[in-house]
Parts: C-alpha cells; sequence; structure tokens
C-alpha cells in the first residue's frame, strides 16, 4: 500500500520532505542577520508550497497532513526573526501577578527594581528598548493569550512559546475548518483554503515567528461563516474576539452595512462594541485610556517601515529640503482620514451586498490601508491573504513572496532599508494587481472564462 502510495505521489512525497528538511534549517539554524540563506530557504520552500498545492489539489488530506506537519517543526524553537514574544511573555507574567500590562512600562520597572515577574532582565532584554519603552498594544483577549502561556509554562521562557505556537497552529486548524466551508458555500475549490494554510510565509510568521494574527483570522474567518450563514448576532460576537486580538478588522466594520442594512447594521456594531468593551473592562482606568490611545497613534506618527506611497511622498519631501520627521507627522496625521475616508466610499458607493462581494470589499480596503500607511510589516499581510482566496484576486499572494525581500533591513547593523528592494517589491506587487484588474474588466467584458481556475 506504501509502495502504491509513493508510485503515484513520489513528486509531492519528494516535495513535502524536502520542505521539512528546510523547515528544520530555517527554525533552528538560522540567524536573521544571515540573509542570503534566510532568502534562498523561503524562496524555496513557497516555490515547493505552490506545486504541492498544484499536484495535490484533489487529496486534501495530504495538504492537512504536512500543513500540521510543517507546523510542529517551529513548536520547540525559538522564534529567530521576531522579538515580540518577549513583550507577549512579559505582559502574560504582569497580569498573573494582578499587575495591570497596560500600566507600566518595563523600561521603569527594571530601572526602579520593582518589576513583580520572573526572568524580567531577560524578557527586557530580548524584547529590545523600542518595545520596552512603549506601553503594550495588545488587546484583551490577545493578552488572554499570554496569560494561558504564563499558567502552564512557569517560568519557562521556552515553554512559554511552546503554549502560544500550540494555540496558534489550533487557531490555524480552526481556520482550516471554516475556511474550507466557507469556500464550500461561495462554490470555489476547497484546496485554495491551503494558499493560506501551506504557505510558508504563513507557517514561518505564525508558527515560527509567534504573530497572533494567526488567531485573529480565525475568528475573522468564523465570523463570516456564520455572517453567510444568517446568525449575524453570533457572527458580531465573534468578530468583537476578532477585534480583541488584533485591532485591524475594526477598519472592516463600515463594508457591512449594505449586507446587513441599517438596522441590523446598527445592531451588529452595538455588539462589537459592547463585547469589545466587556473584554476591556478588566483592564479598565482612565490612565489605561491615555496609555492606549498614545501607543496607538504612535503608531501613525513615529514608526515607518517597508511603506510605499508614505516613501515617495518622503523622497519629494527629502528633494524639498523638508526633514523626515516633519513627513511622518503630517502623512501620520492625515492618513487615518482617508483611509476612513475610502472605507465609508465604498460602503455606501460600491455594491458589497453578497458576502463574497463583501469580502472583495475588504480585500481591497484593507490594501488601500496598508499601501497608505507608513509601517507595514510582513504579518500584516496575512489577512490580505486570508481574505484573497475567497476572491479571484492572487496579488496578496504574490505580495507574500516578495515582502520577505524586507528582513534583509536586519542584515544590515543599522537596520537600514534597501529601496532598491523596496522598489521591486512594490513594483512587483501594483503591477500584479493592474493585470488582475485589467483581467477582471475583461471578464465582465465577456472575453475570458469567468469560472477559470487560478490555482
Amino acid at each position: 500500500m506504501i509502495a502504491n502510495y509513493w508510485k503515484y505521489h513520489k513528486f509531492p512525497l519528494f516535495f513535502a520532505l524536502t520542505s521539512i528538511a528546510f523547515y528544520i534549517s530555517f527554525s533552528y539554524d538560522l540567524q536573521r542577520e544571515d540573509f542570503t540563506k534566510f532568502i534562498v530557504l523561503y524562496g524555496a520552500l513557497f516555490f515547493i508550497f505552490y506545486k504541492l498545492v498544484q499536484l495535490e489539489k484533489s487529496d486534501l488530506k495530504f495538504l492537512t497532513v504536512f500543513s500540521i506537519i510543517f507546523r510542529v517543526i517551529f513548536l520547540f524553537s525559538i522564534p529567530n526573526l521576531s522579538q515580540d514574544f518577549y513583550r507577549f511573555i512579559w505582559d502574560g507574567r504582569m497580569a498573573l501577578e494582578g499587575w495591570n500590562p497596560y500600566l507600566y512600562l518595563p523600561k521603569d520597572l527594571i530601572a526602579e527594581g520593582t518589576a513583580p515577574i520572573a526572568q524580567a532582565t531577560e524578557l527586557h532584554q530580548g524584547m529590545g528598548s523600542l518595545s520596552a519603552r512603549h506601553y503594550t498594544n495588545y488587546p484583551p483577549l490577545n493578552q488572554f493569550c499570554f496569560i494561558i502561556a504564563g499558567i502552564f509554562s512557569g517560568k519557562s521562557i521556552l515553554g512559554a512559546v511552546v503554549v502560544m505556537k500550540t494555540l496558534i497552529i489550533l487557531a490555524d486548524l480552526g481556520t482550516l475548518y471554516f475556511g474550507k466551508k466557507l469556500l464550500q458555500l461561495f462554490k470555489l475549490p476547497p484546496h485554495y483554503i491551503f494558499l493560506y494554510l501551506l504557505n510558508p510565509f504563513i507557517i514561518i510568521e505564525f508558527s515560527g515567528n509567534l504573530h497572533f494574527e494567526g488567531v485573529m483570522i480565525f475568528f475573522l474567518v468564523w465570523s463570516l461563516y456564520l455572517l453567510k450563514k444568517g446568525n449575524w448576532k453570533l457572527s458580531a460576537v465573534i468578530l468583537a474576539c476578532s477585534i480583541s486580538i488584533k485591532l485591524i478588522p475594526l477598519l472592516l466594520l463600515p463594508l457591512f452595512l449594505q449586507n446587513l442594512g441599517w438596522k441590523k447594521a446598527t445592531l451588529y456594531y452595538m455588539i462589537v462594541g459592547l463585547v469589545n468593551l466587556l473584554l476591556f473592562l478588566p483592564f479598565f482606568s482612565t490612565e489605561f485610556i491615555a496609555n492606549y490611545s498614545e501607543t496607538i497613534g504612535l503608531w501613525f506618527t513615529n514608526f515607518e517601515f517597508n511603506a510605499s506611497i508614505y516613501n515617495l511622498i518622503k523622497g519629494i519631501g527629502a528633494l524639498l529640503d523638508i526633514e523626515g520627521f516633519r513627513v511622518i507627522r503630517a502623512v501620520g496625521k492625515v492618513s487615518p482620514f482617508i483611509v476612513v475616508a475610502f472605507l465609508v466610499g465604498m460602503a455606501f458607493f460600491r455594491n458589497n451586498k453578497s458576502i463574497p462581494q463583501l469580502i472583495t470589499a475588504m480585500l481591497f480596503g484593507l490594501s488601500f490601508y496598508f499601501f497608505t500607511s507608513t509601517t507595514v510589516h510582513p504579518w500584516y499581510l496575512s489577512t490580505l491573504l486570508i481574505l484573497s482566496i475567497f476572491t479571484k484576486y492572487r496579488f496578496p499572494l504574490v505580495w507574500t513572496l516578495v515582502i520577505m525581500l524586507t528582513y534583509q533591513t536586519y542584515s544590515h547593523p543599522d537596520f537600514k532599508e534597501n529601496y532598491w528592494l523596496l522598489a521591486i517589491e512594490y513594483l512587483t506587487v501594483y503591477g500584479f494587481m493592474i493585470y488582475e484588474l485589467l483581467q477582471s474588466k475583461r471578464e465582465k467584458a465577456g472575453i475570458l472564462n469567468k469560472n477559470q481556475e487560478v490555482v
């Protein structure tokens, strides 16, 4: 039986076993400063992932098994491309000690010698000075994940990492479950879910680097599935949970208006707001409001990484001899209003009545936000990728390949961005997106087959 299976699946099995070897090297034998090794491994893994989905799209069990195996490989590795997990552990342990993590700066507690948690110095050094001098920005349900890690890991950093990675892997399995169901409701090929689940971008950023967008996406897909099934009240509760992991789904709320109608939409927004209020309640204080608002505001006016339109504006500012800090302050103050205006415009002037139309609107609304943002870390694209599999657009899939060029920044001693690589990234993404939009226009004109499979 095994020999017979090998006979008909030898190339996919060879690809899968090769991926296992590459993922082991990626998770246990890679420094983020070694950009050459990083990009070669990632490029090979991306090629293999795409071929696996093509070759085994009729064997979902094969794809499911290896998507789990690839994740488990990372389970006992310390994240090597991100240091955010140190802050996760810090926040969880602070909460377990009865200290509100939203009210204290790690750098102050270390300086005063009053940090109430185990391994405080090690966690402080690990998270880096940028995180240590700012208040935490992780919403309450995300904090609950950190608390769970603290409960089950004791004083072990690796133990906390294992617990949090387990939560993320379970969330990915939930996304697989509801994602397949949603694809079936849309009469789309169920193997599309593996453009997300088997993508090395997702595996590395979630199971490897411990970013909780994976949990946020689980709740988002579950919410959309419930909405499609007509259970809009429970959908609102689950969407609130998604927002309470990461705030990004808040941007999408105006787009629900046409699908729900004014009356239901008002109630939907009220449920989302009430659930989030209840989740924030244990941490609530006037000081919390000030600290959290300050942290969110800094994101728009102080940080910059992998920006597209912003970098063009900054380049023009440099030609006009305008200081870079003044540019980011100006853009950061204006861009949120532009994004909200764009999303409200889509809510009123674009047809978003069906769930597929709503998801397409979410895809382009969120894309506009990232195109105009001053900071676009790679893992942010995960939401675009999951939304895209329910549509005919694949530019987010292309973006998950080229955005990894930004990790070159970490190979530079001063973390200096390479603008040539940024140009390659965004010219590729914009070019492919424009191509797909033109193709969609031709489809509407009846030139192309609308039902043509993407993979």
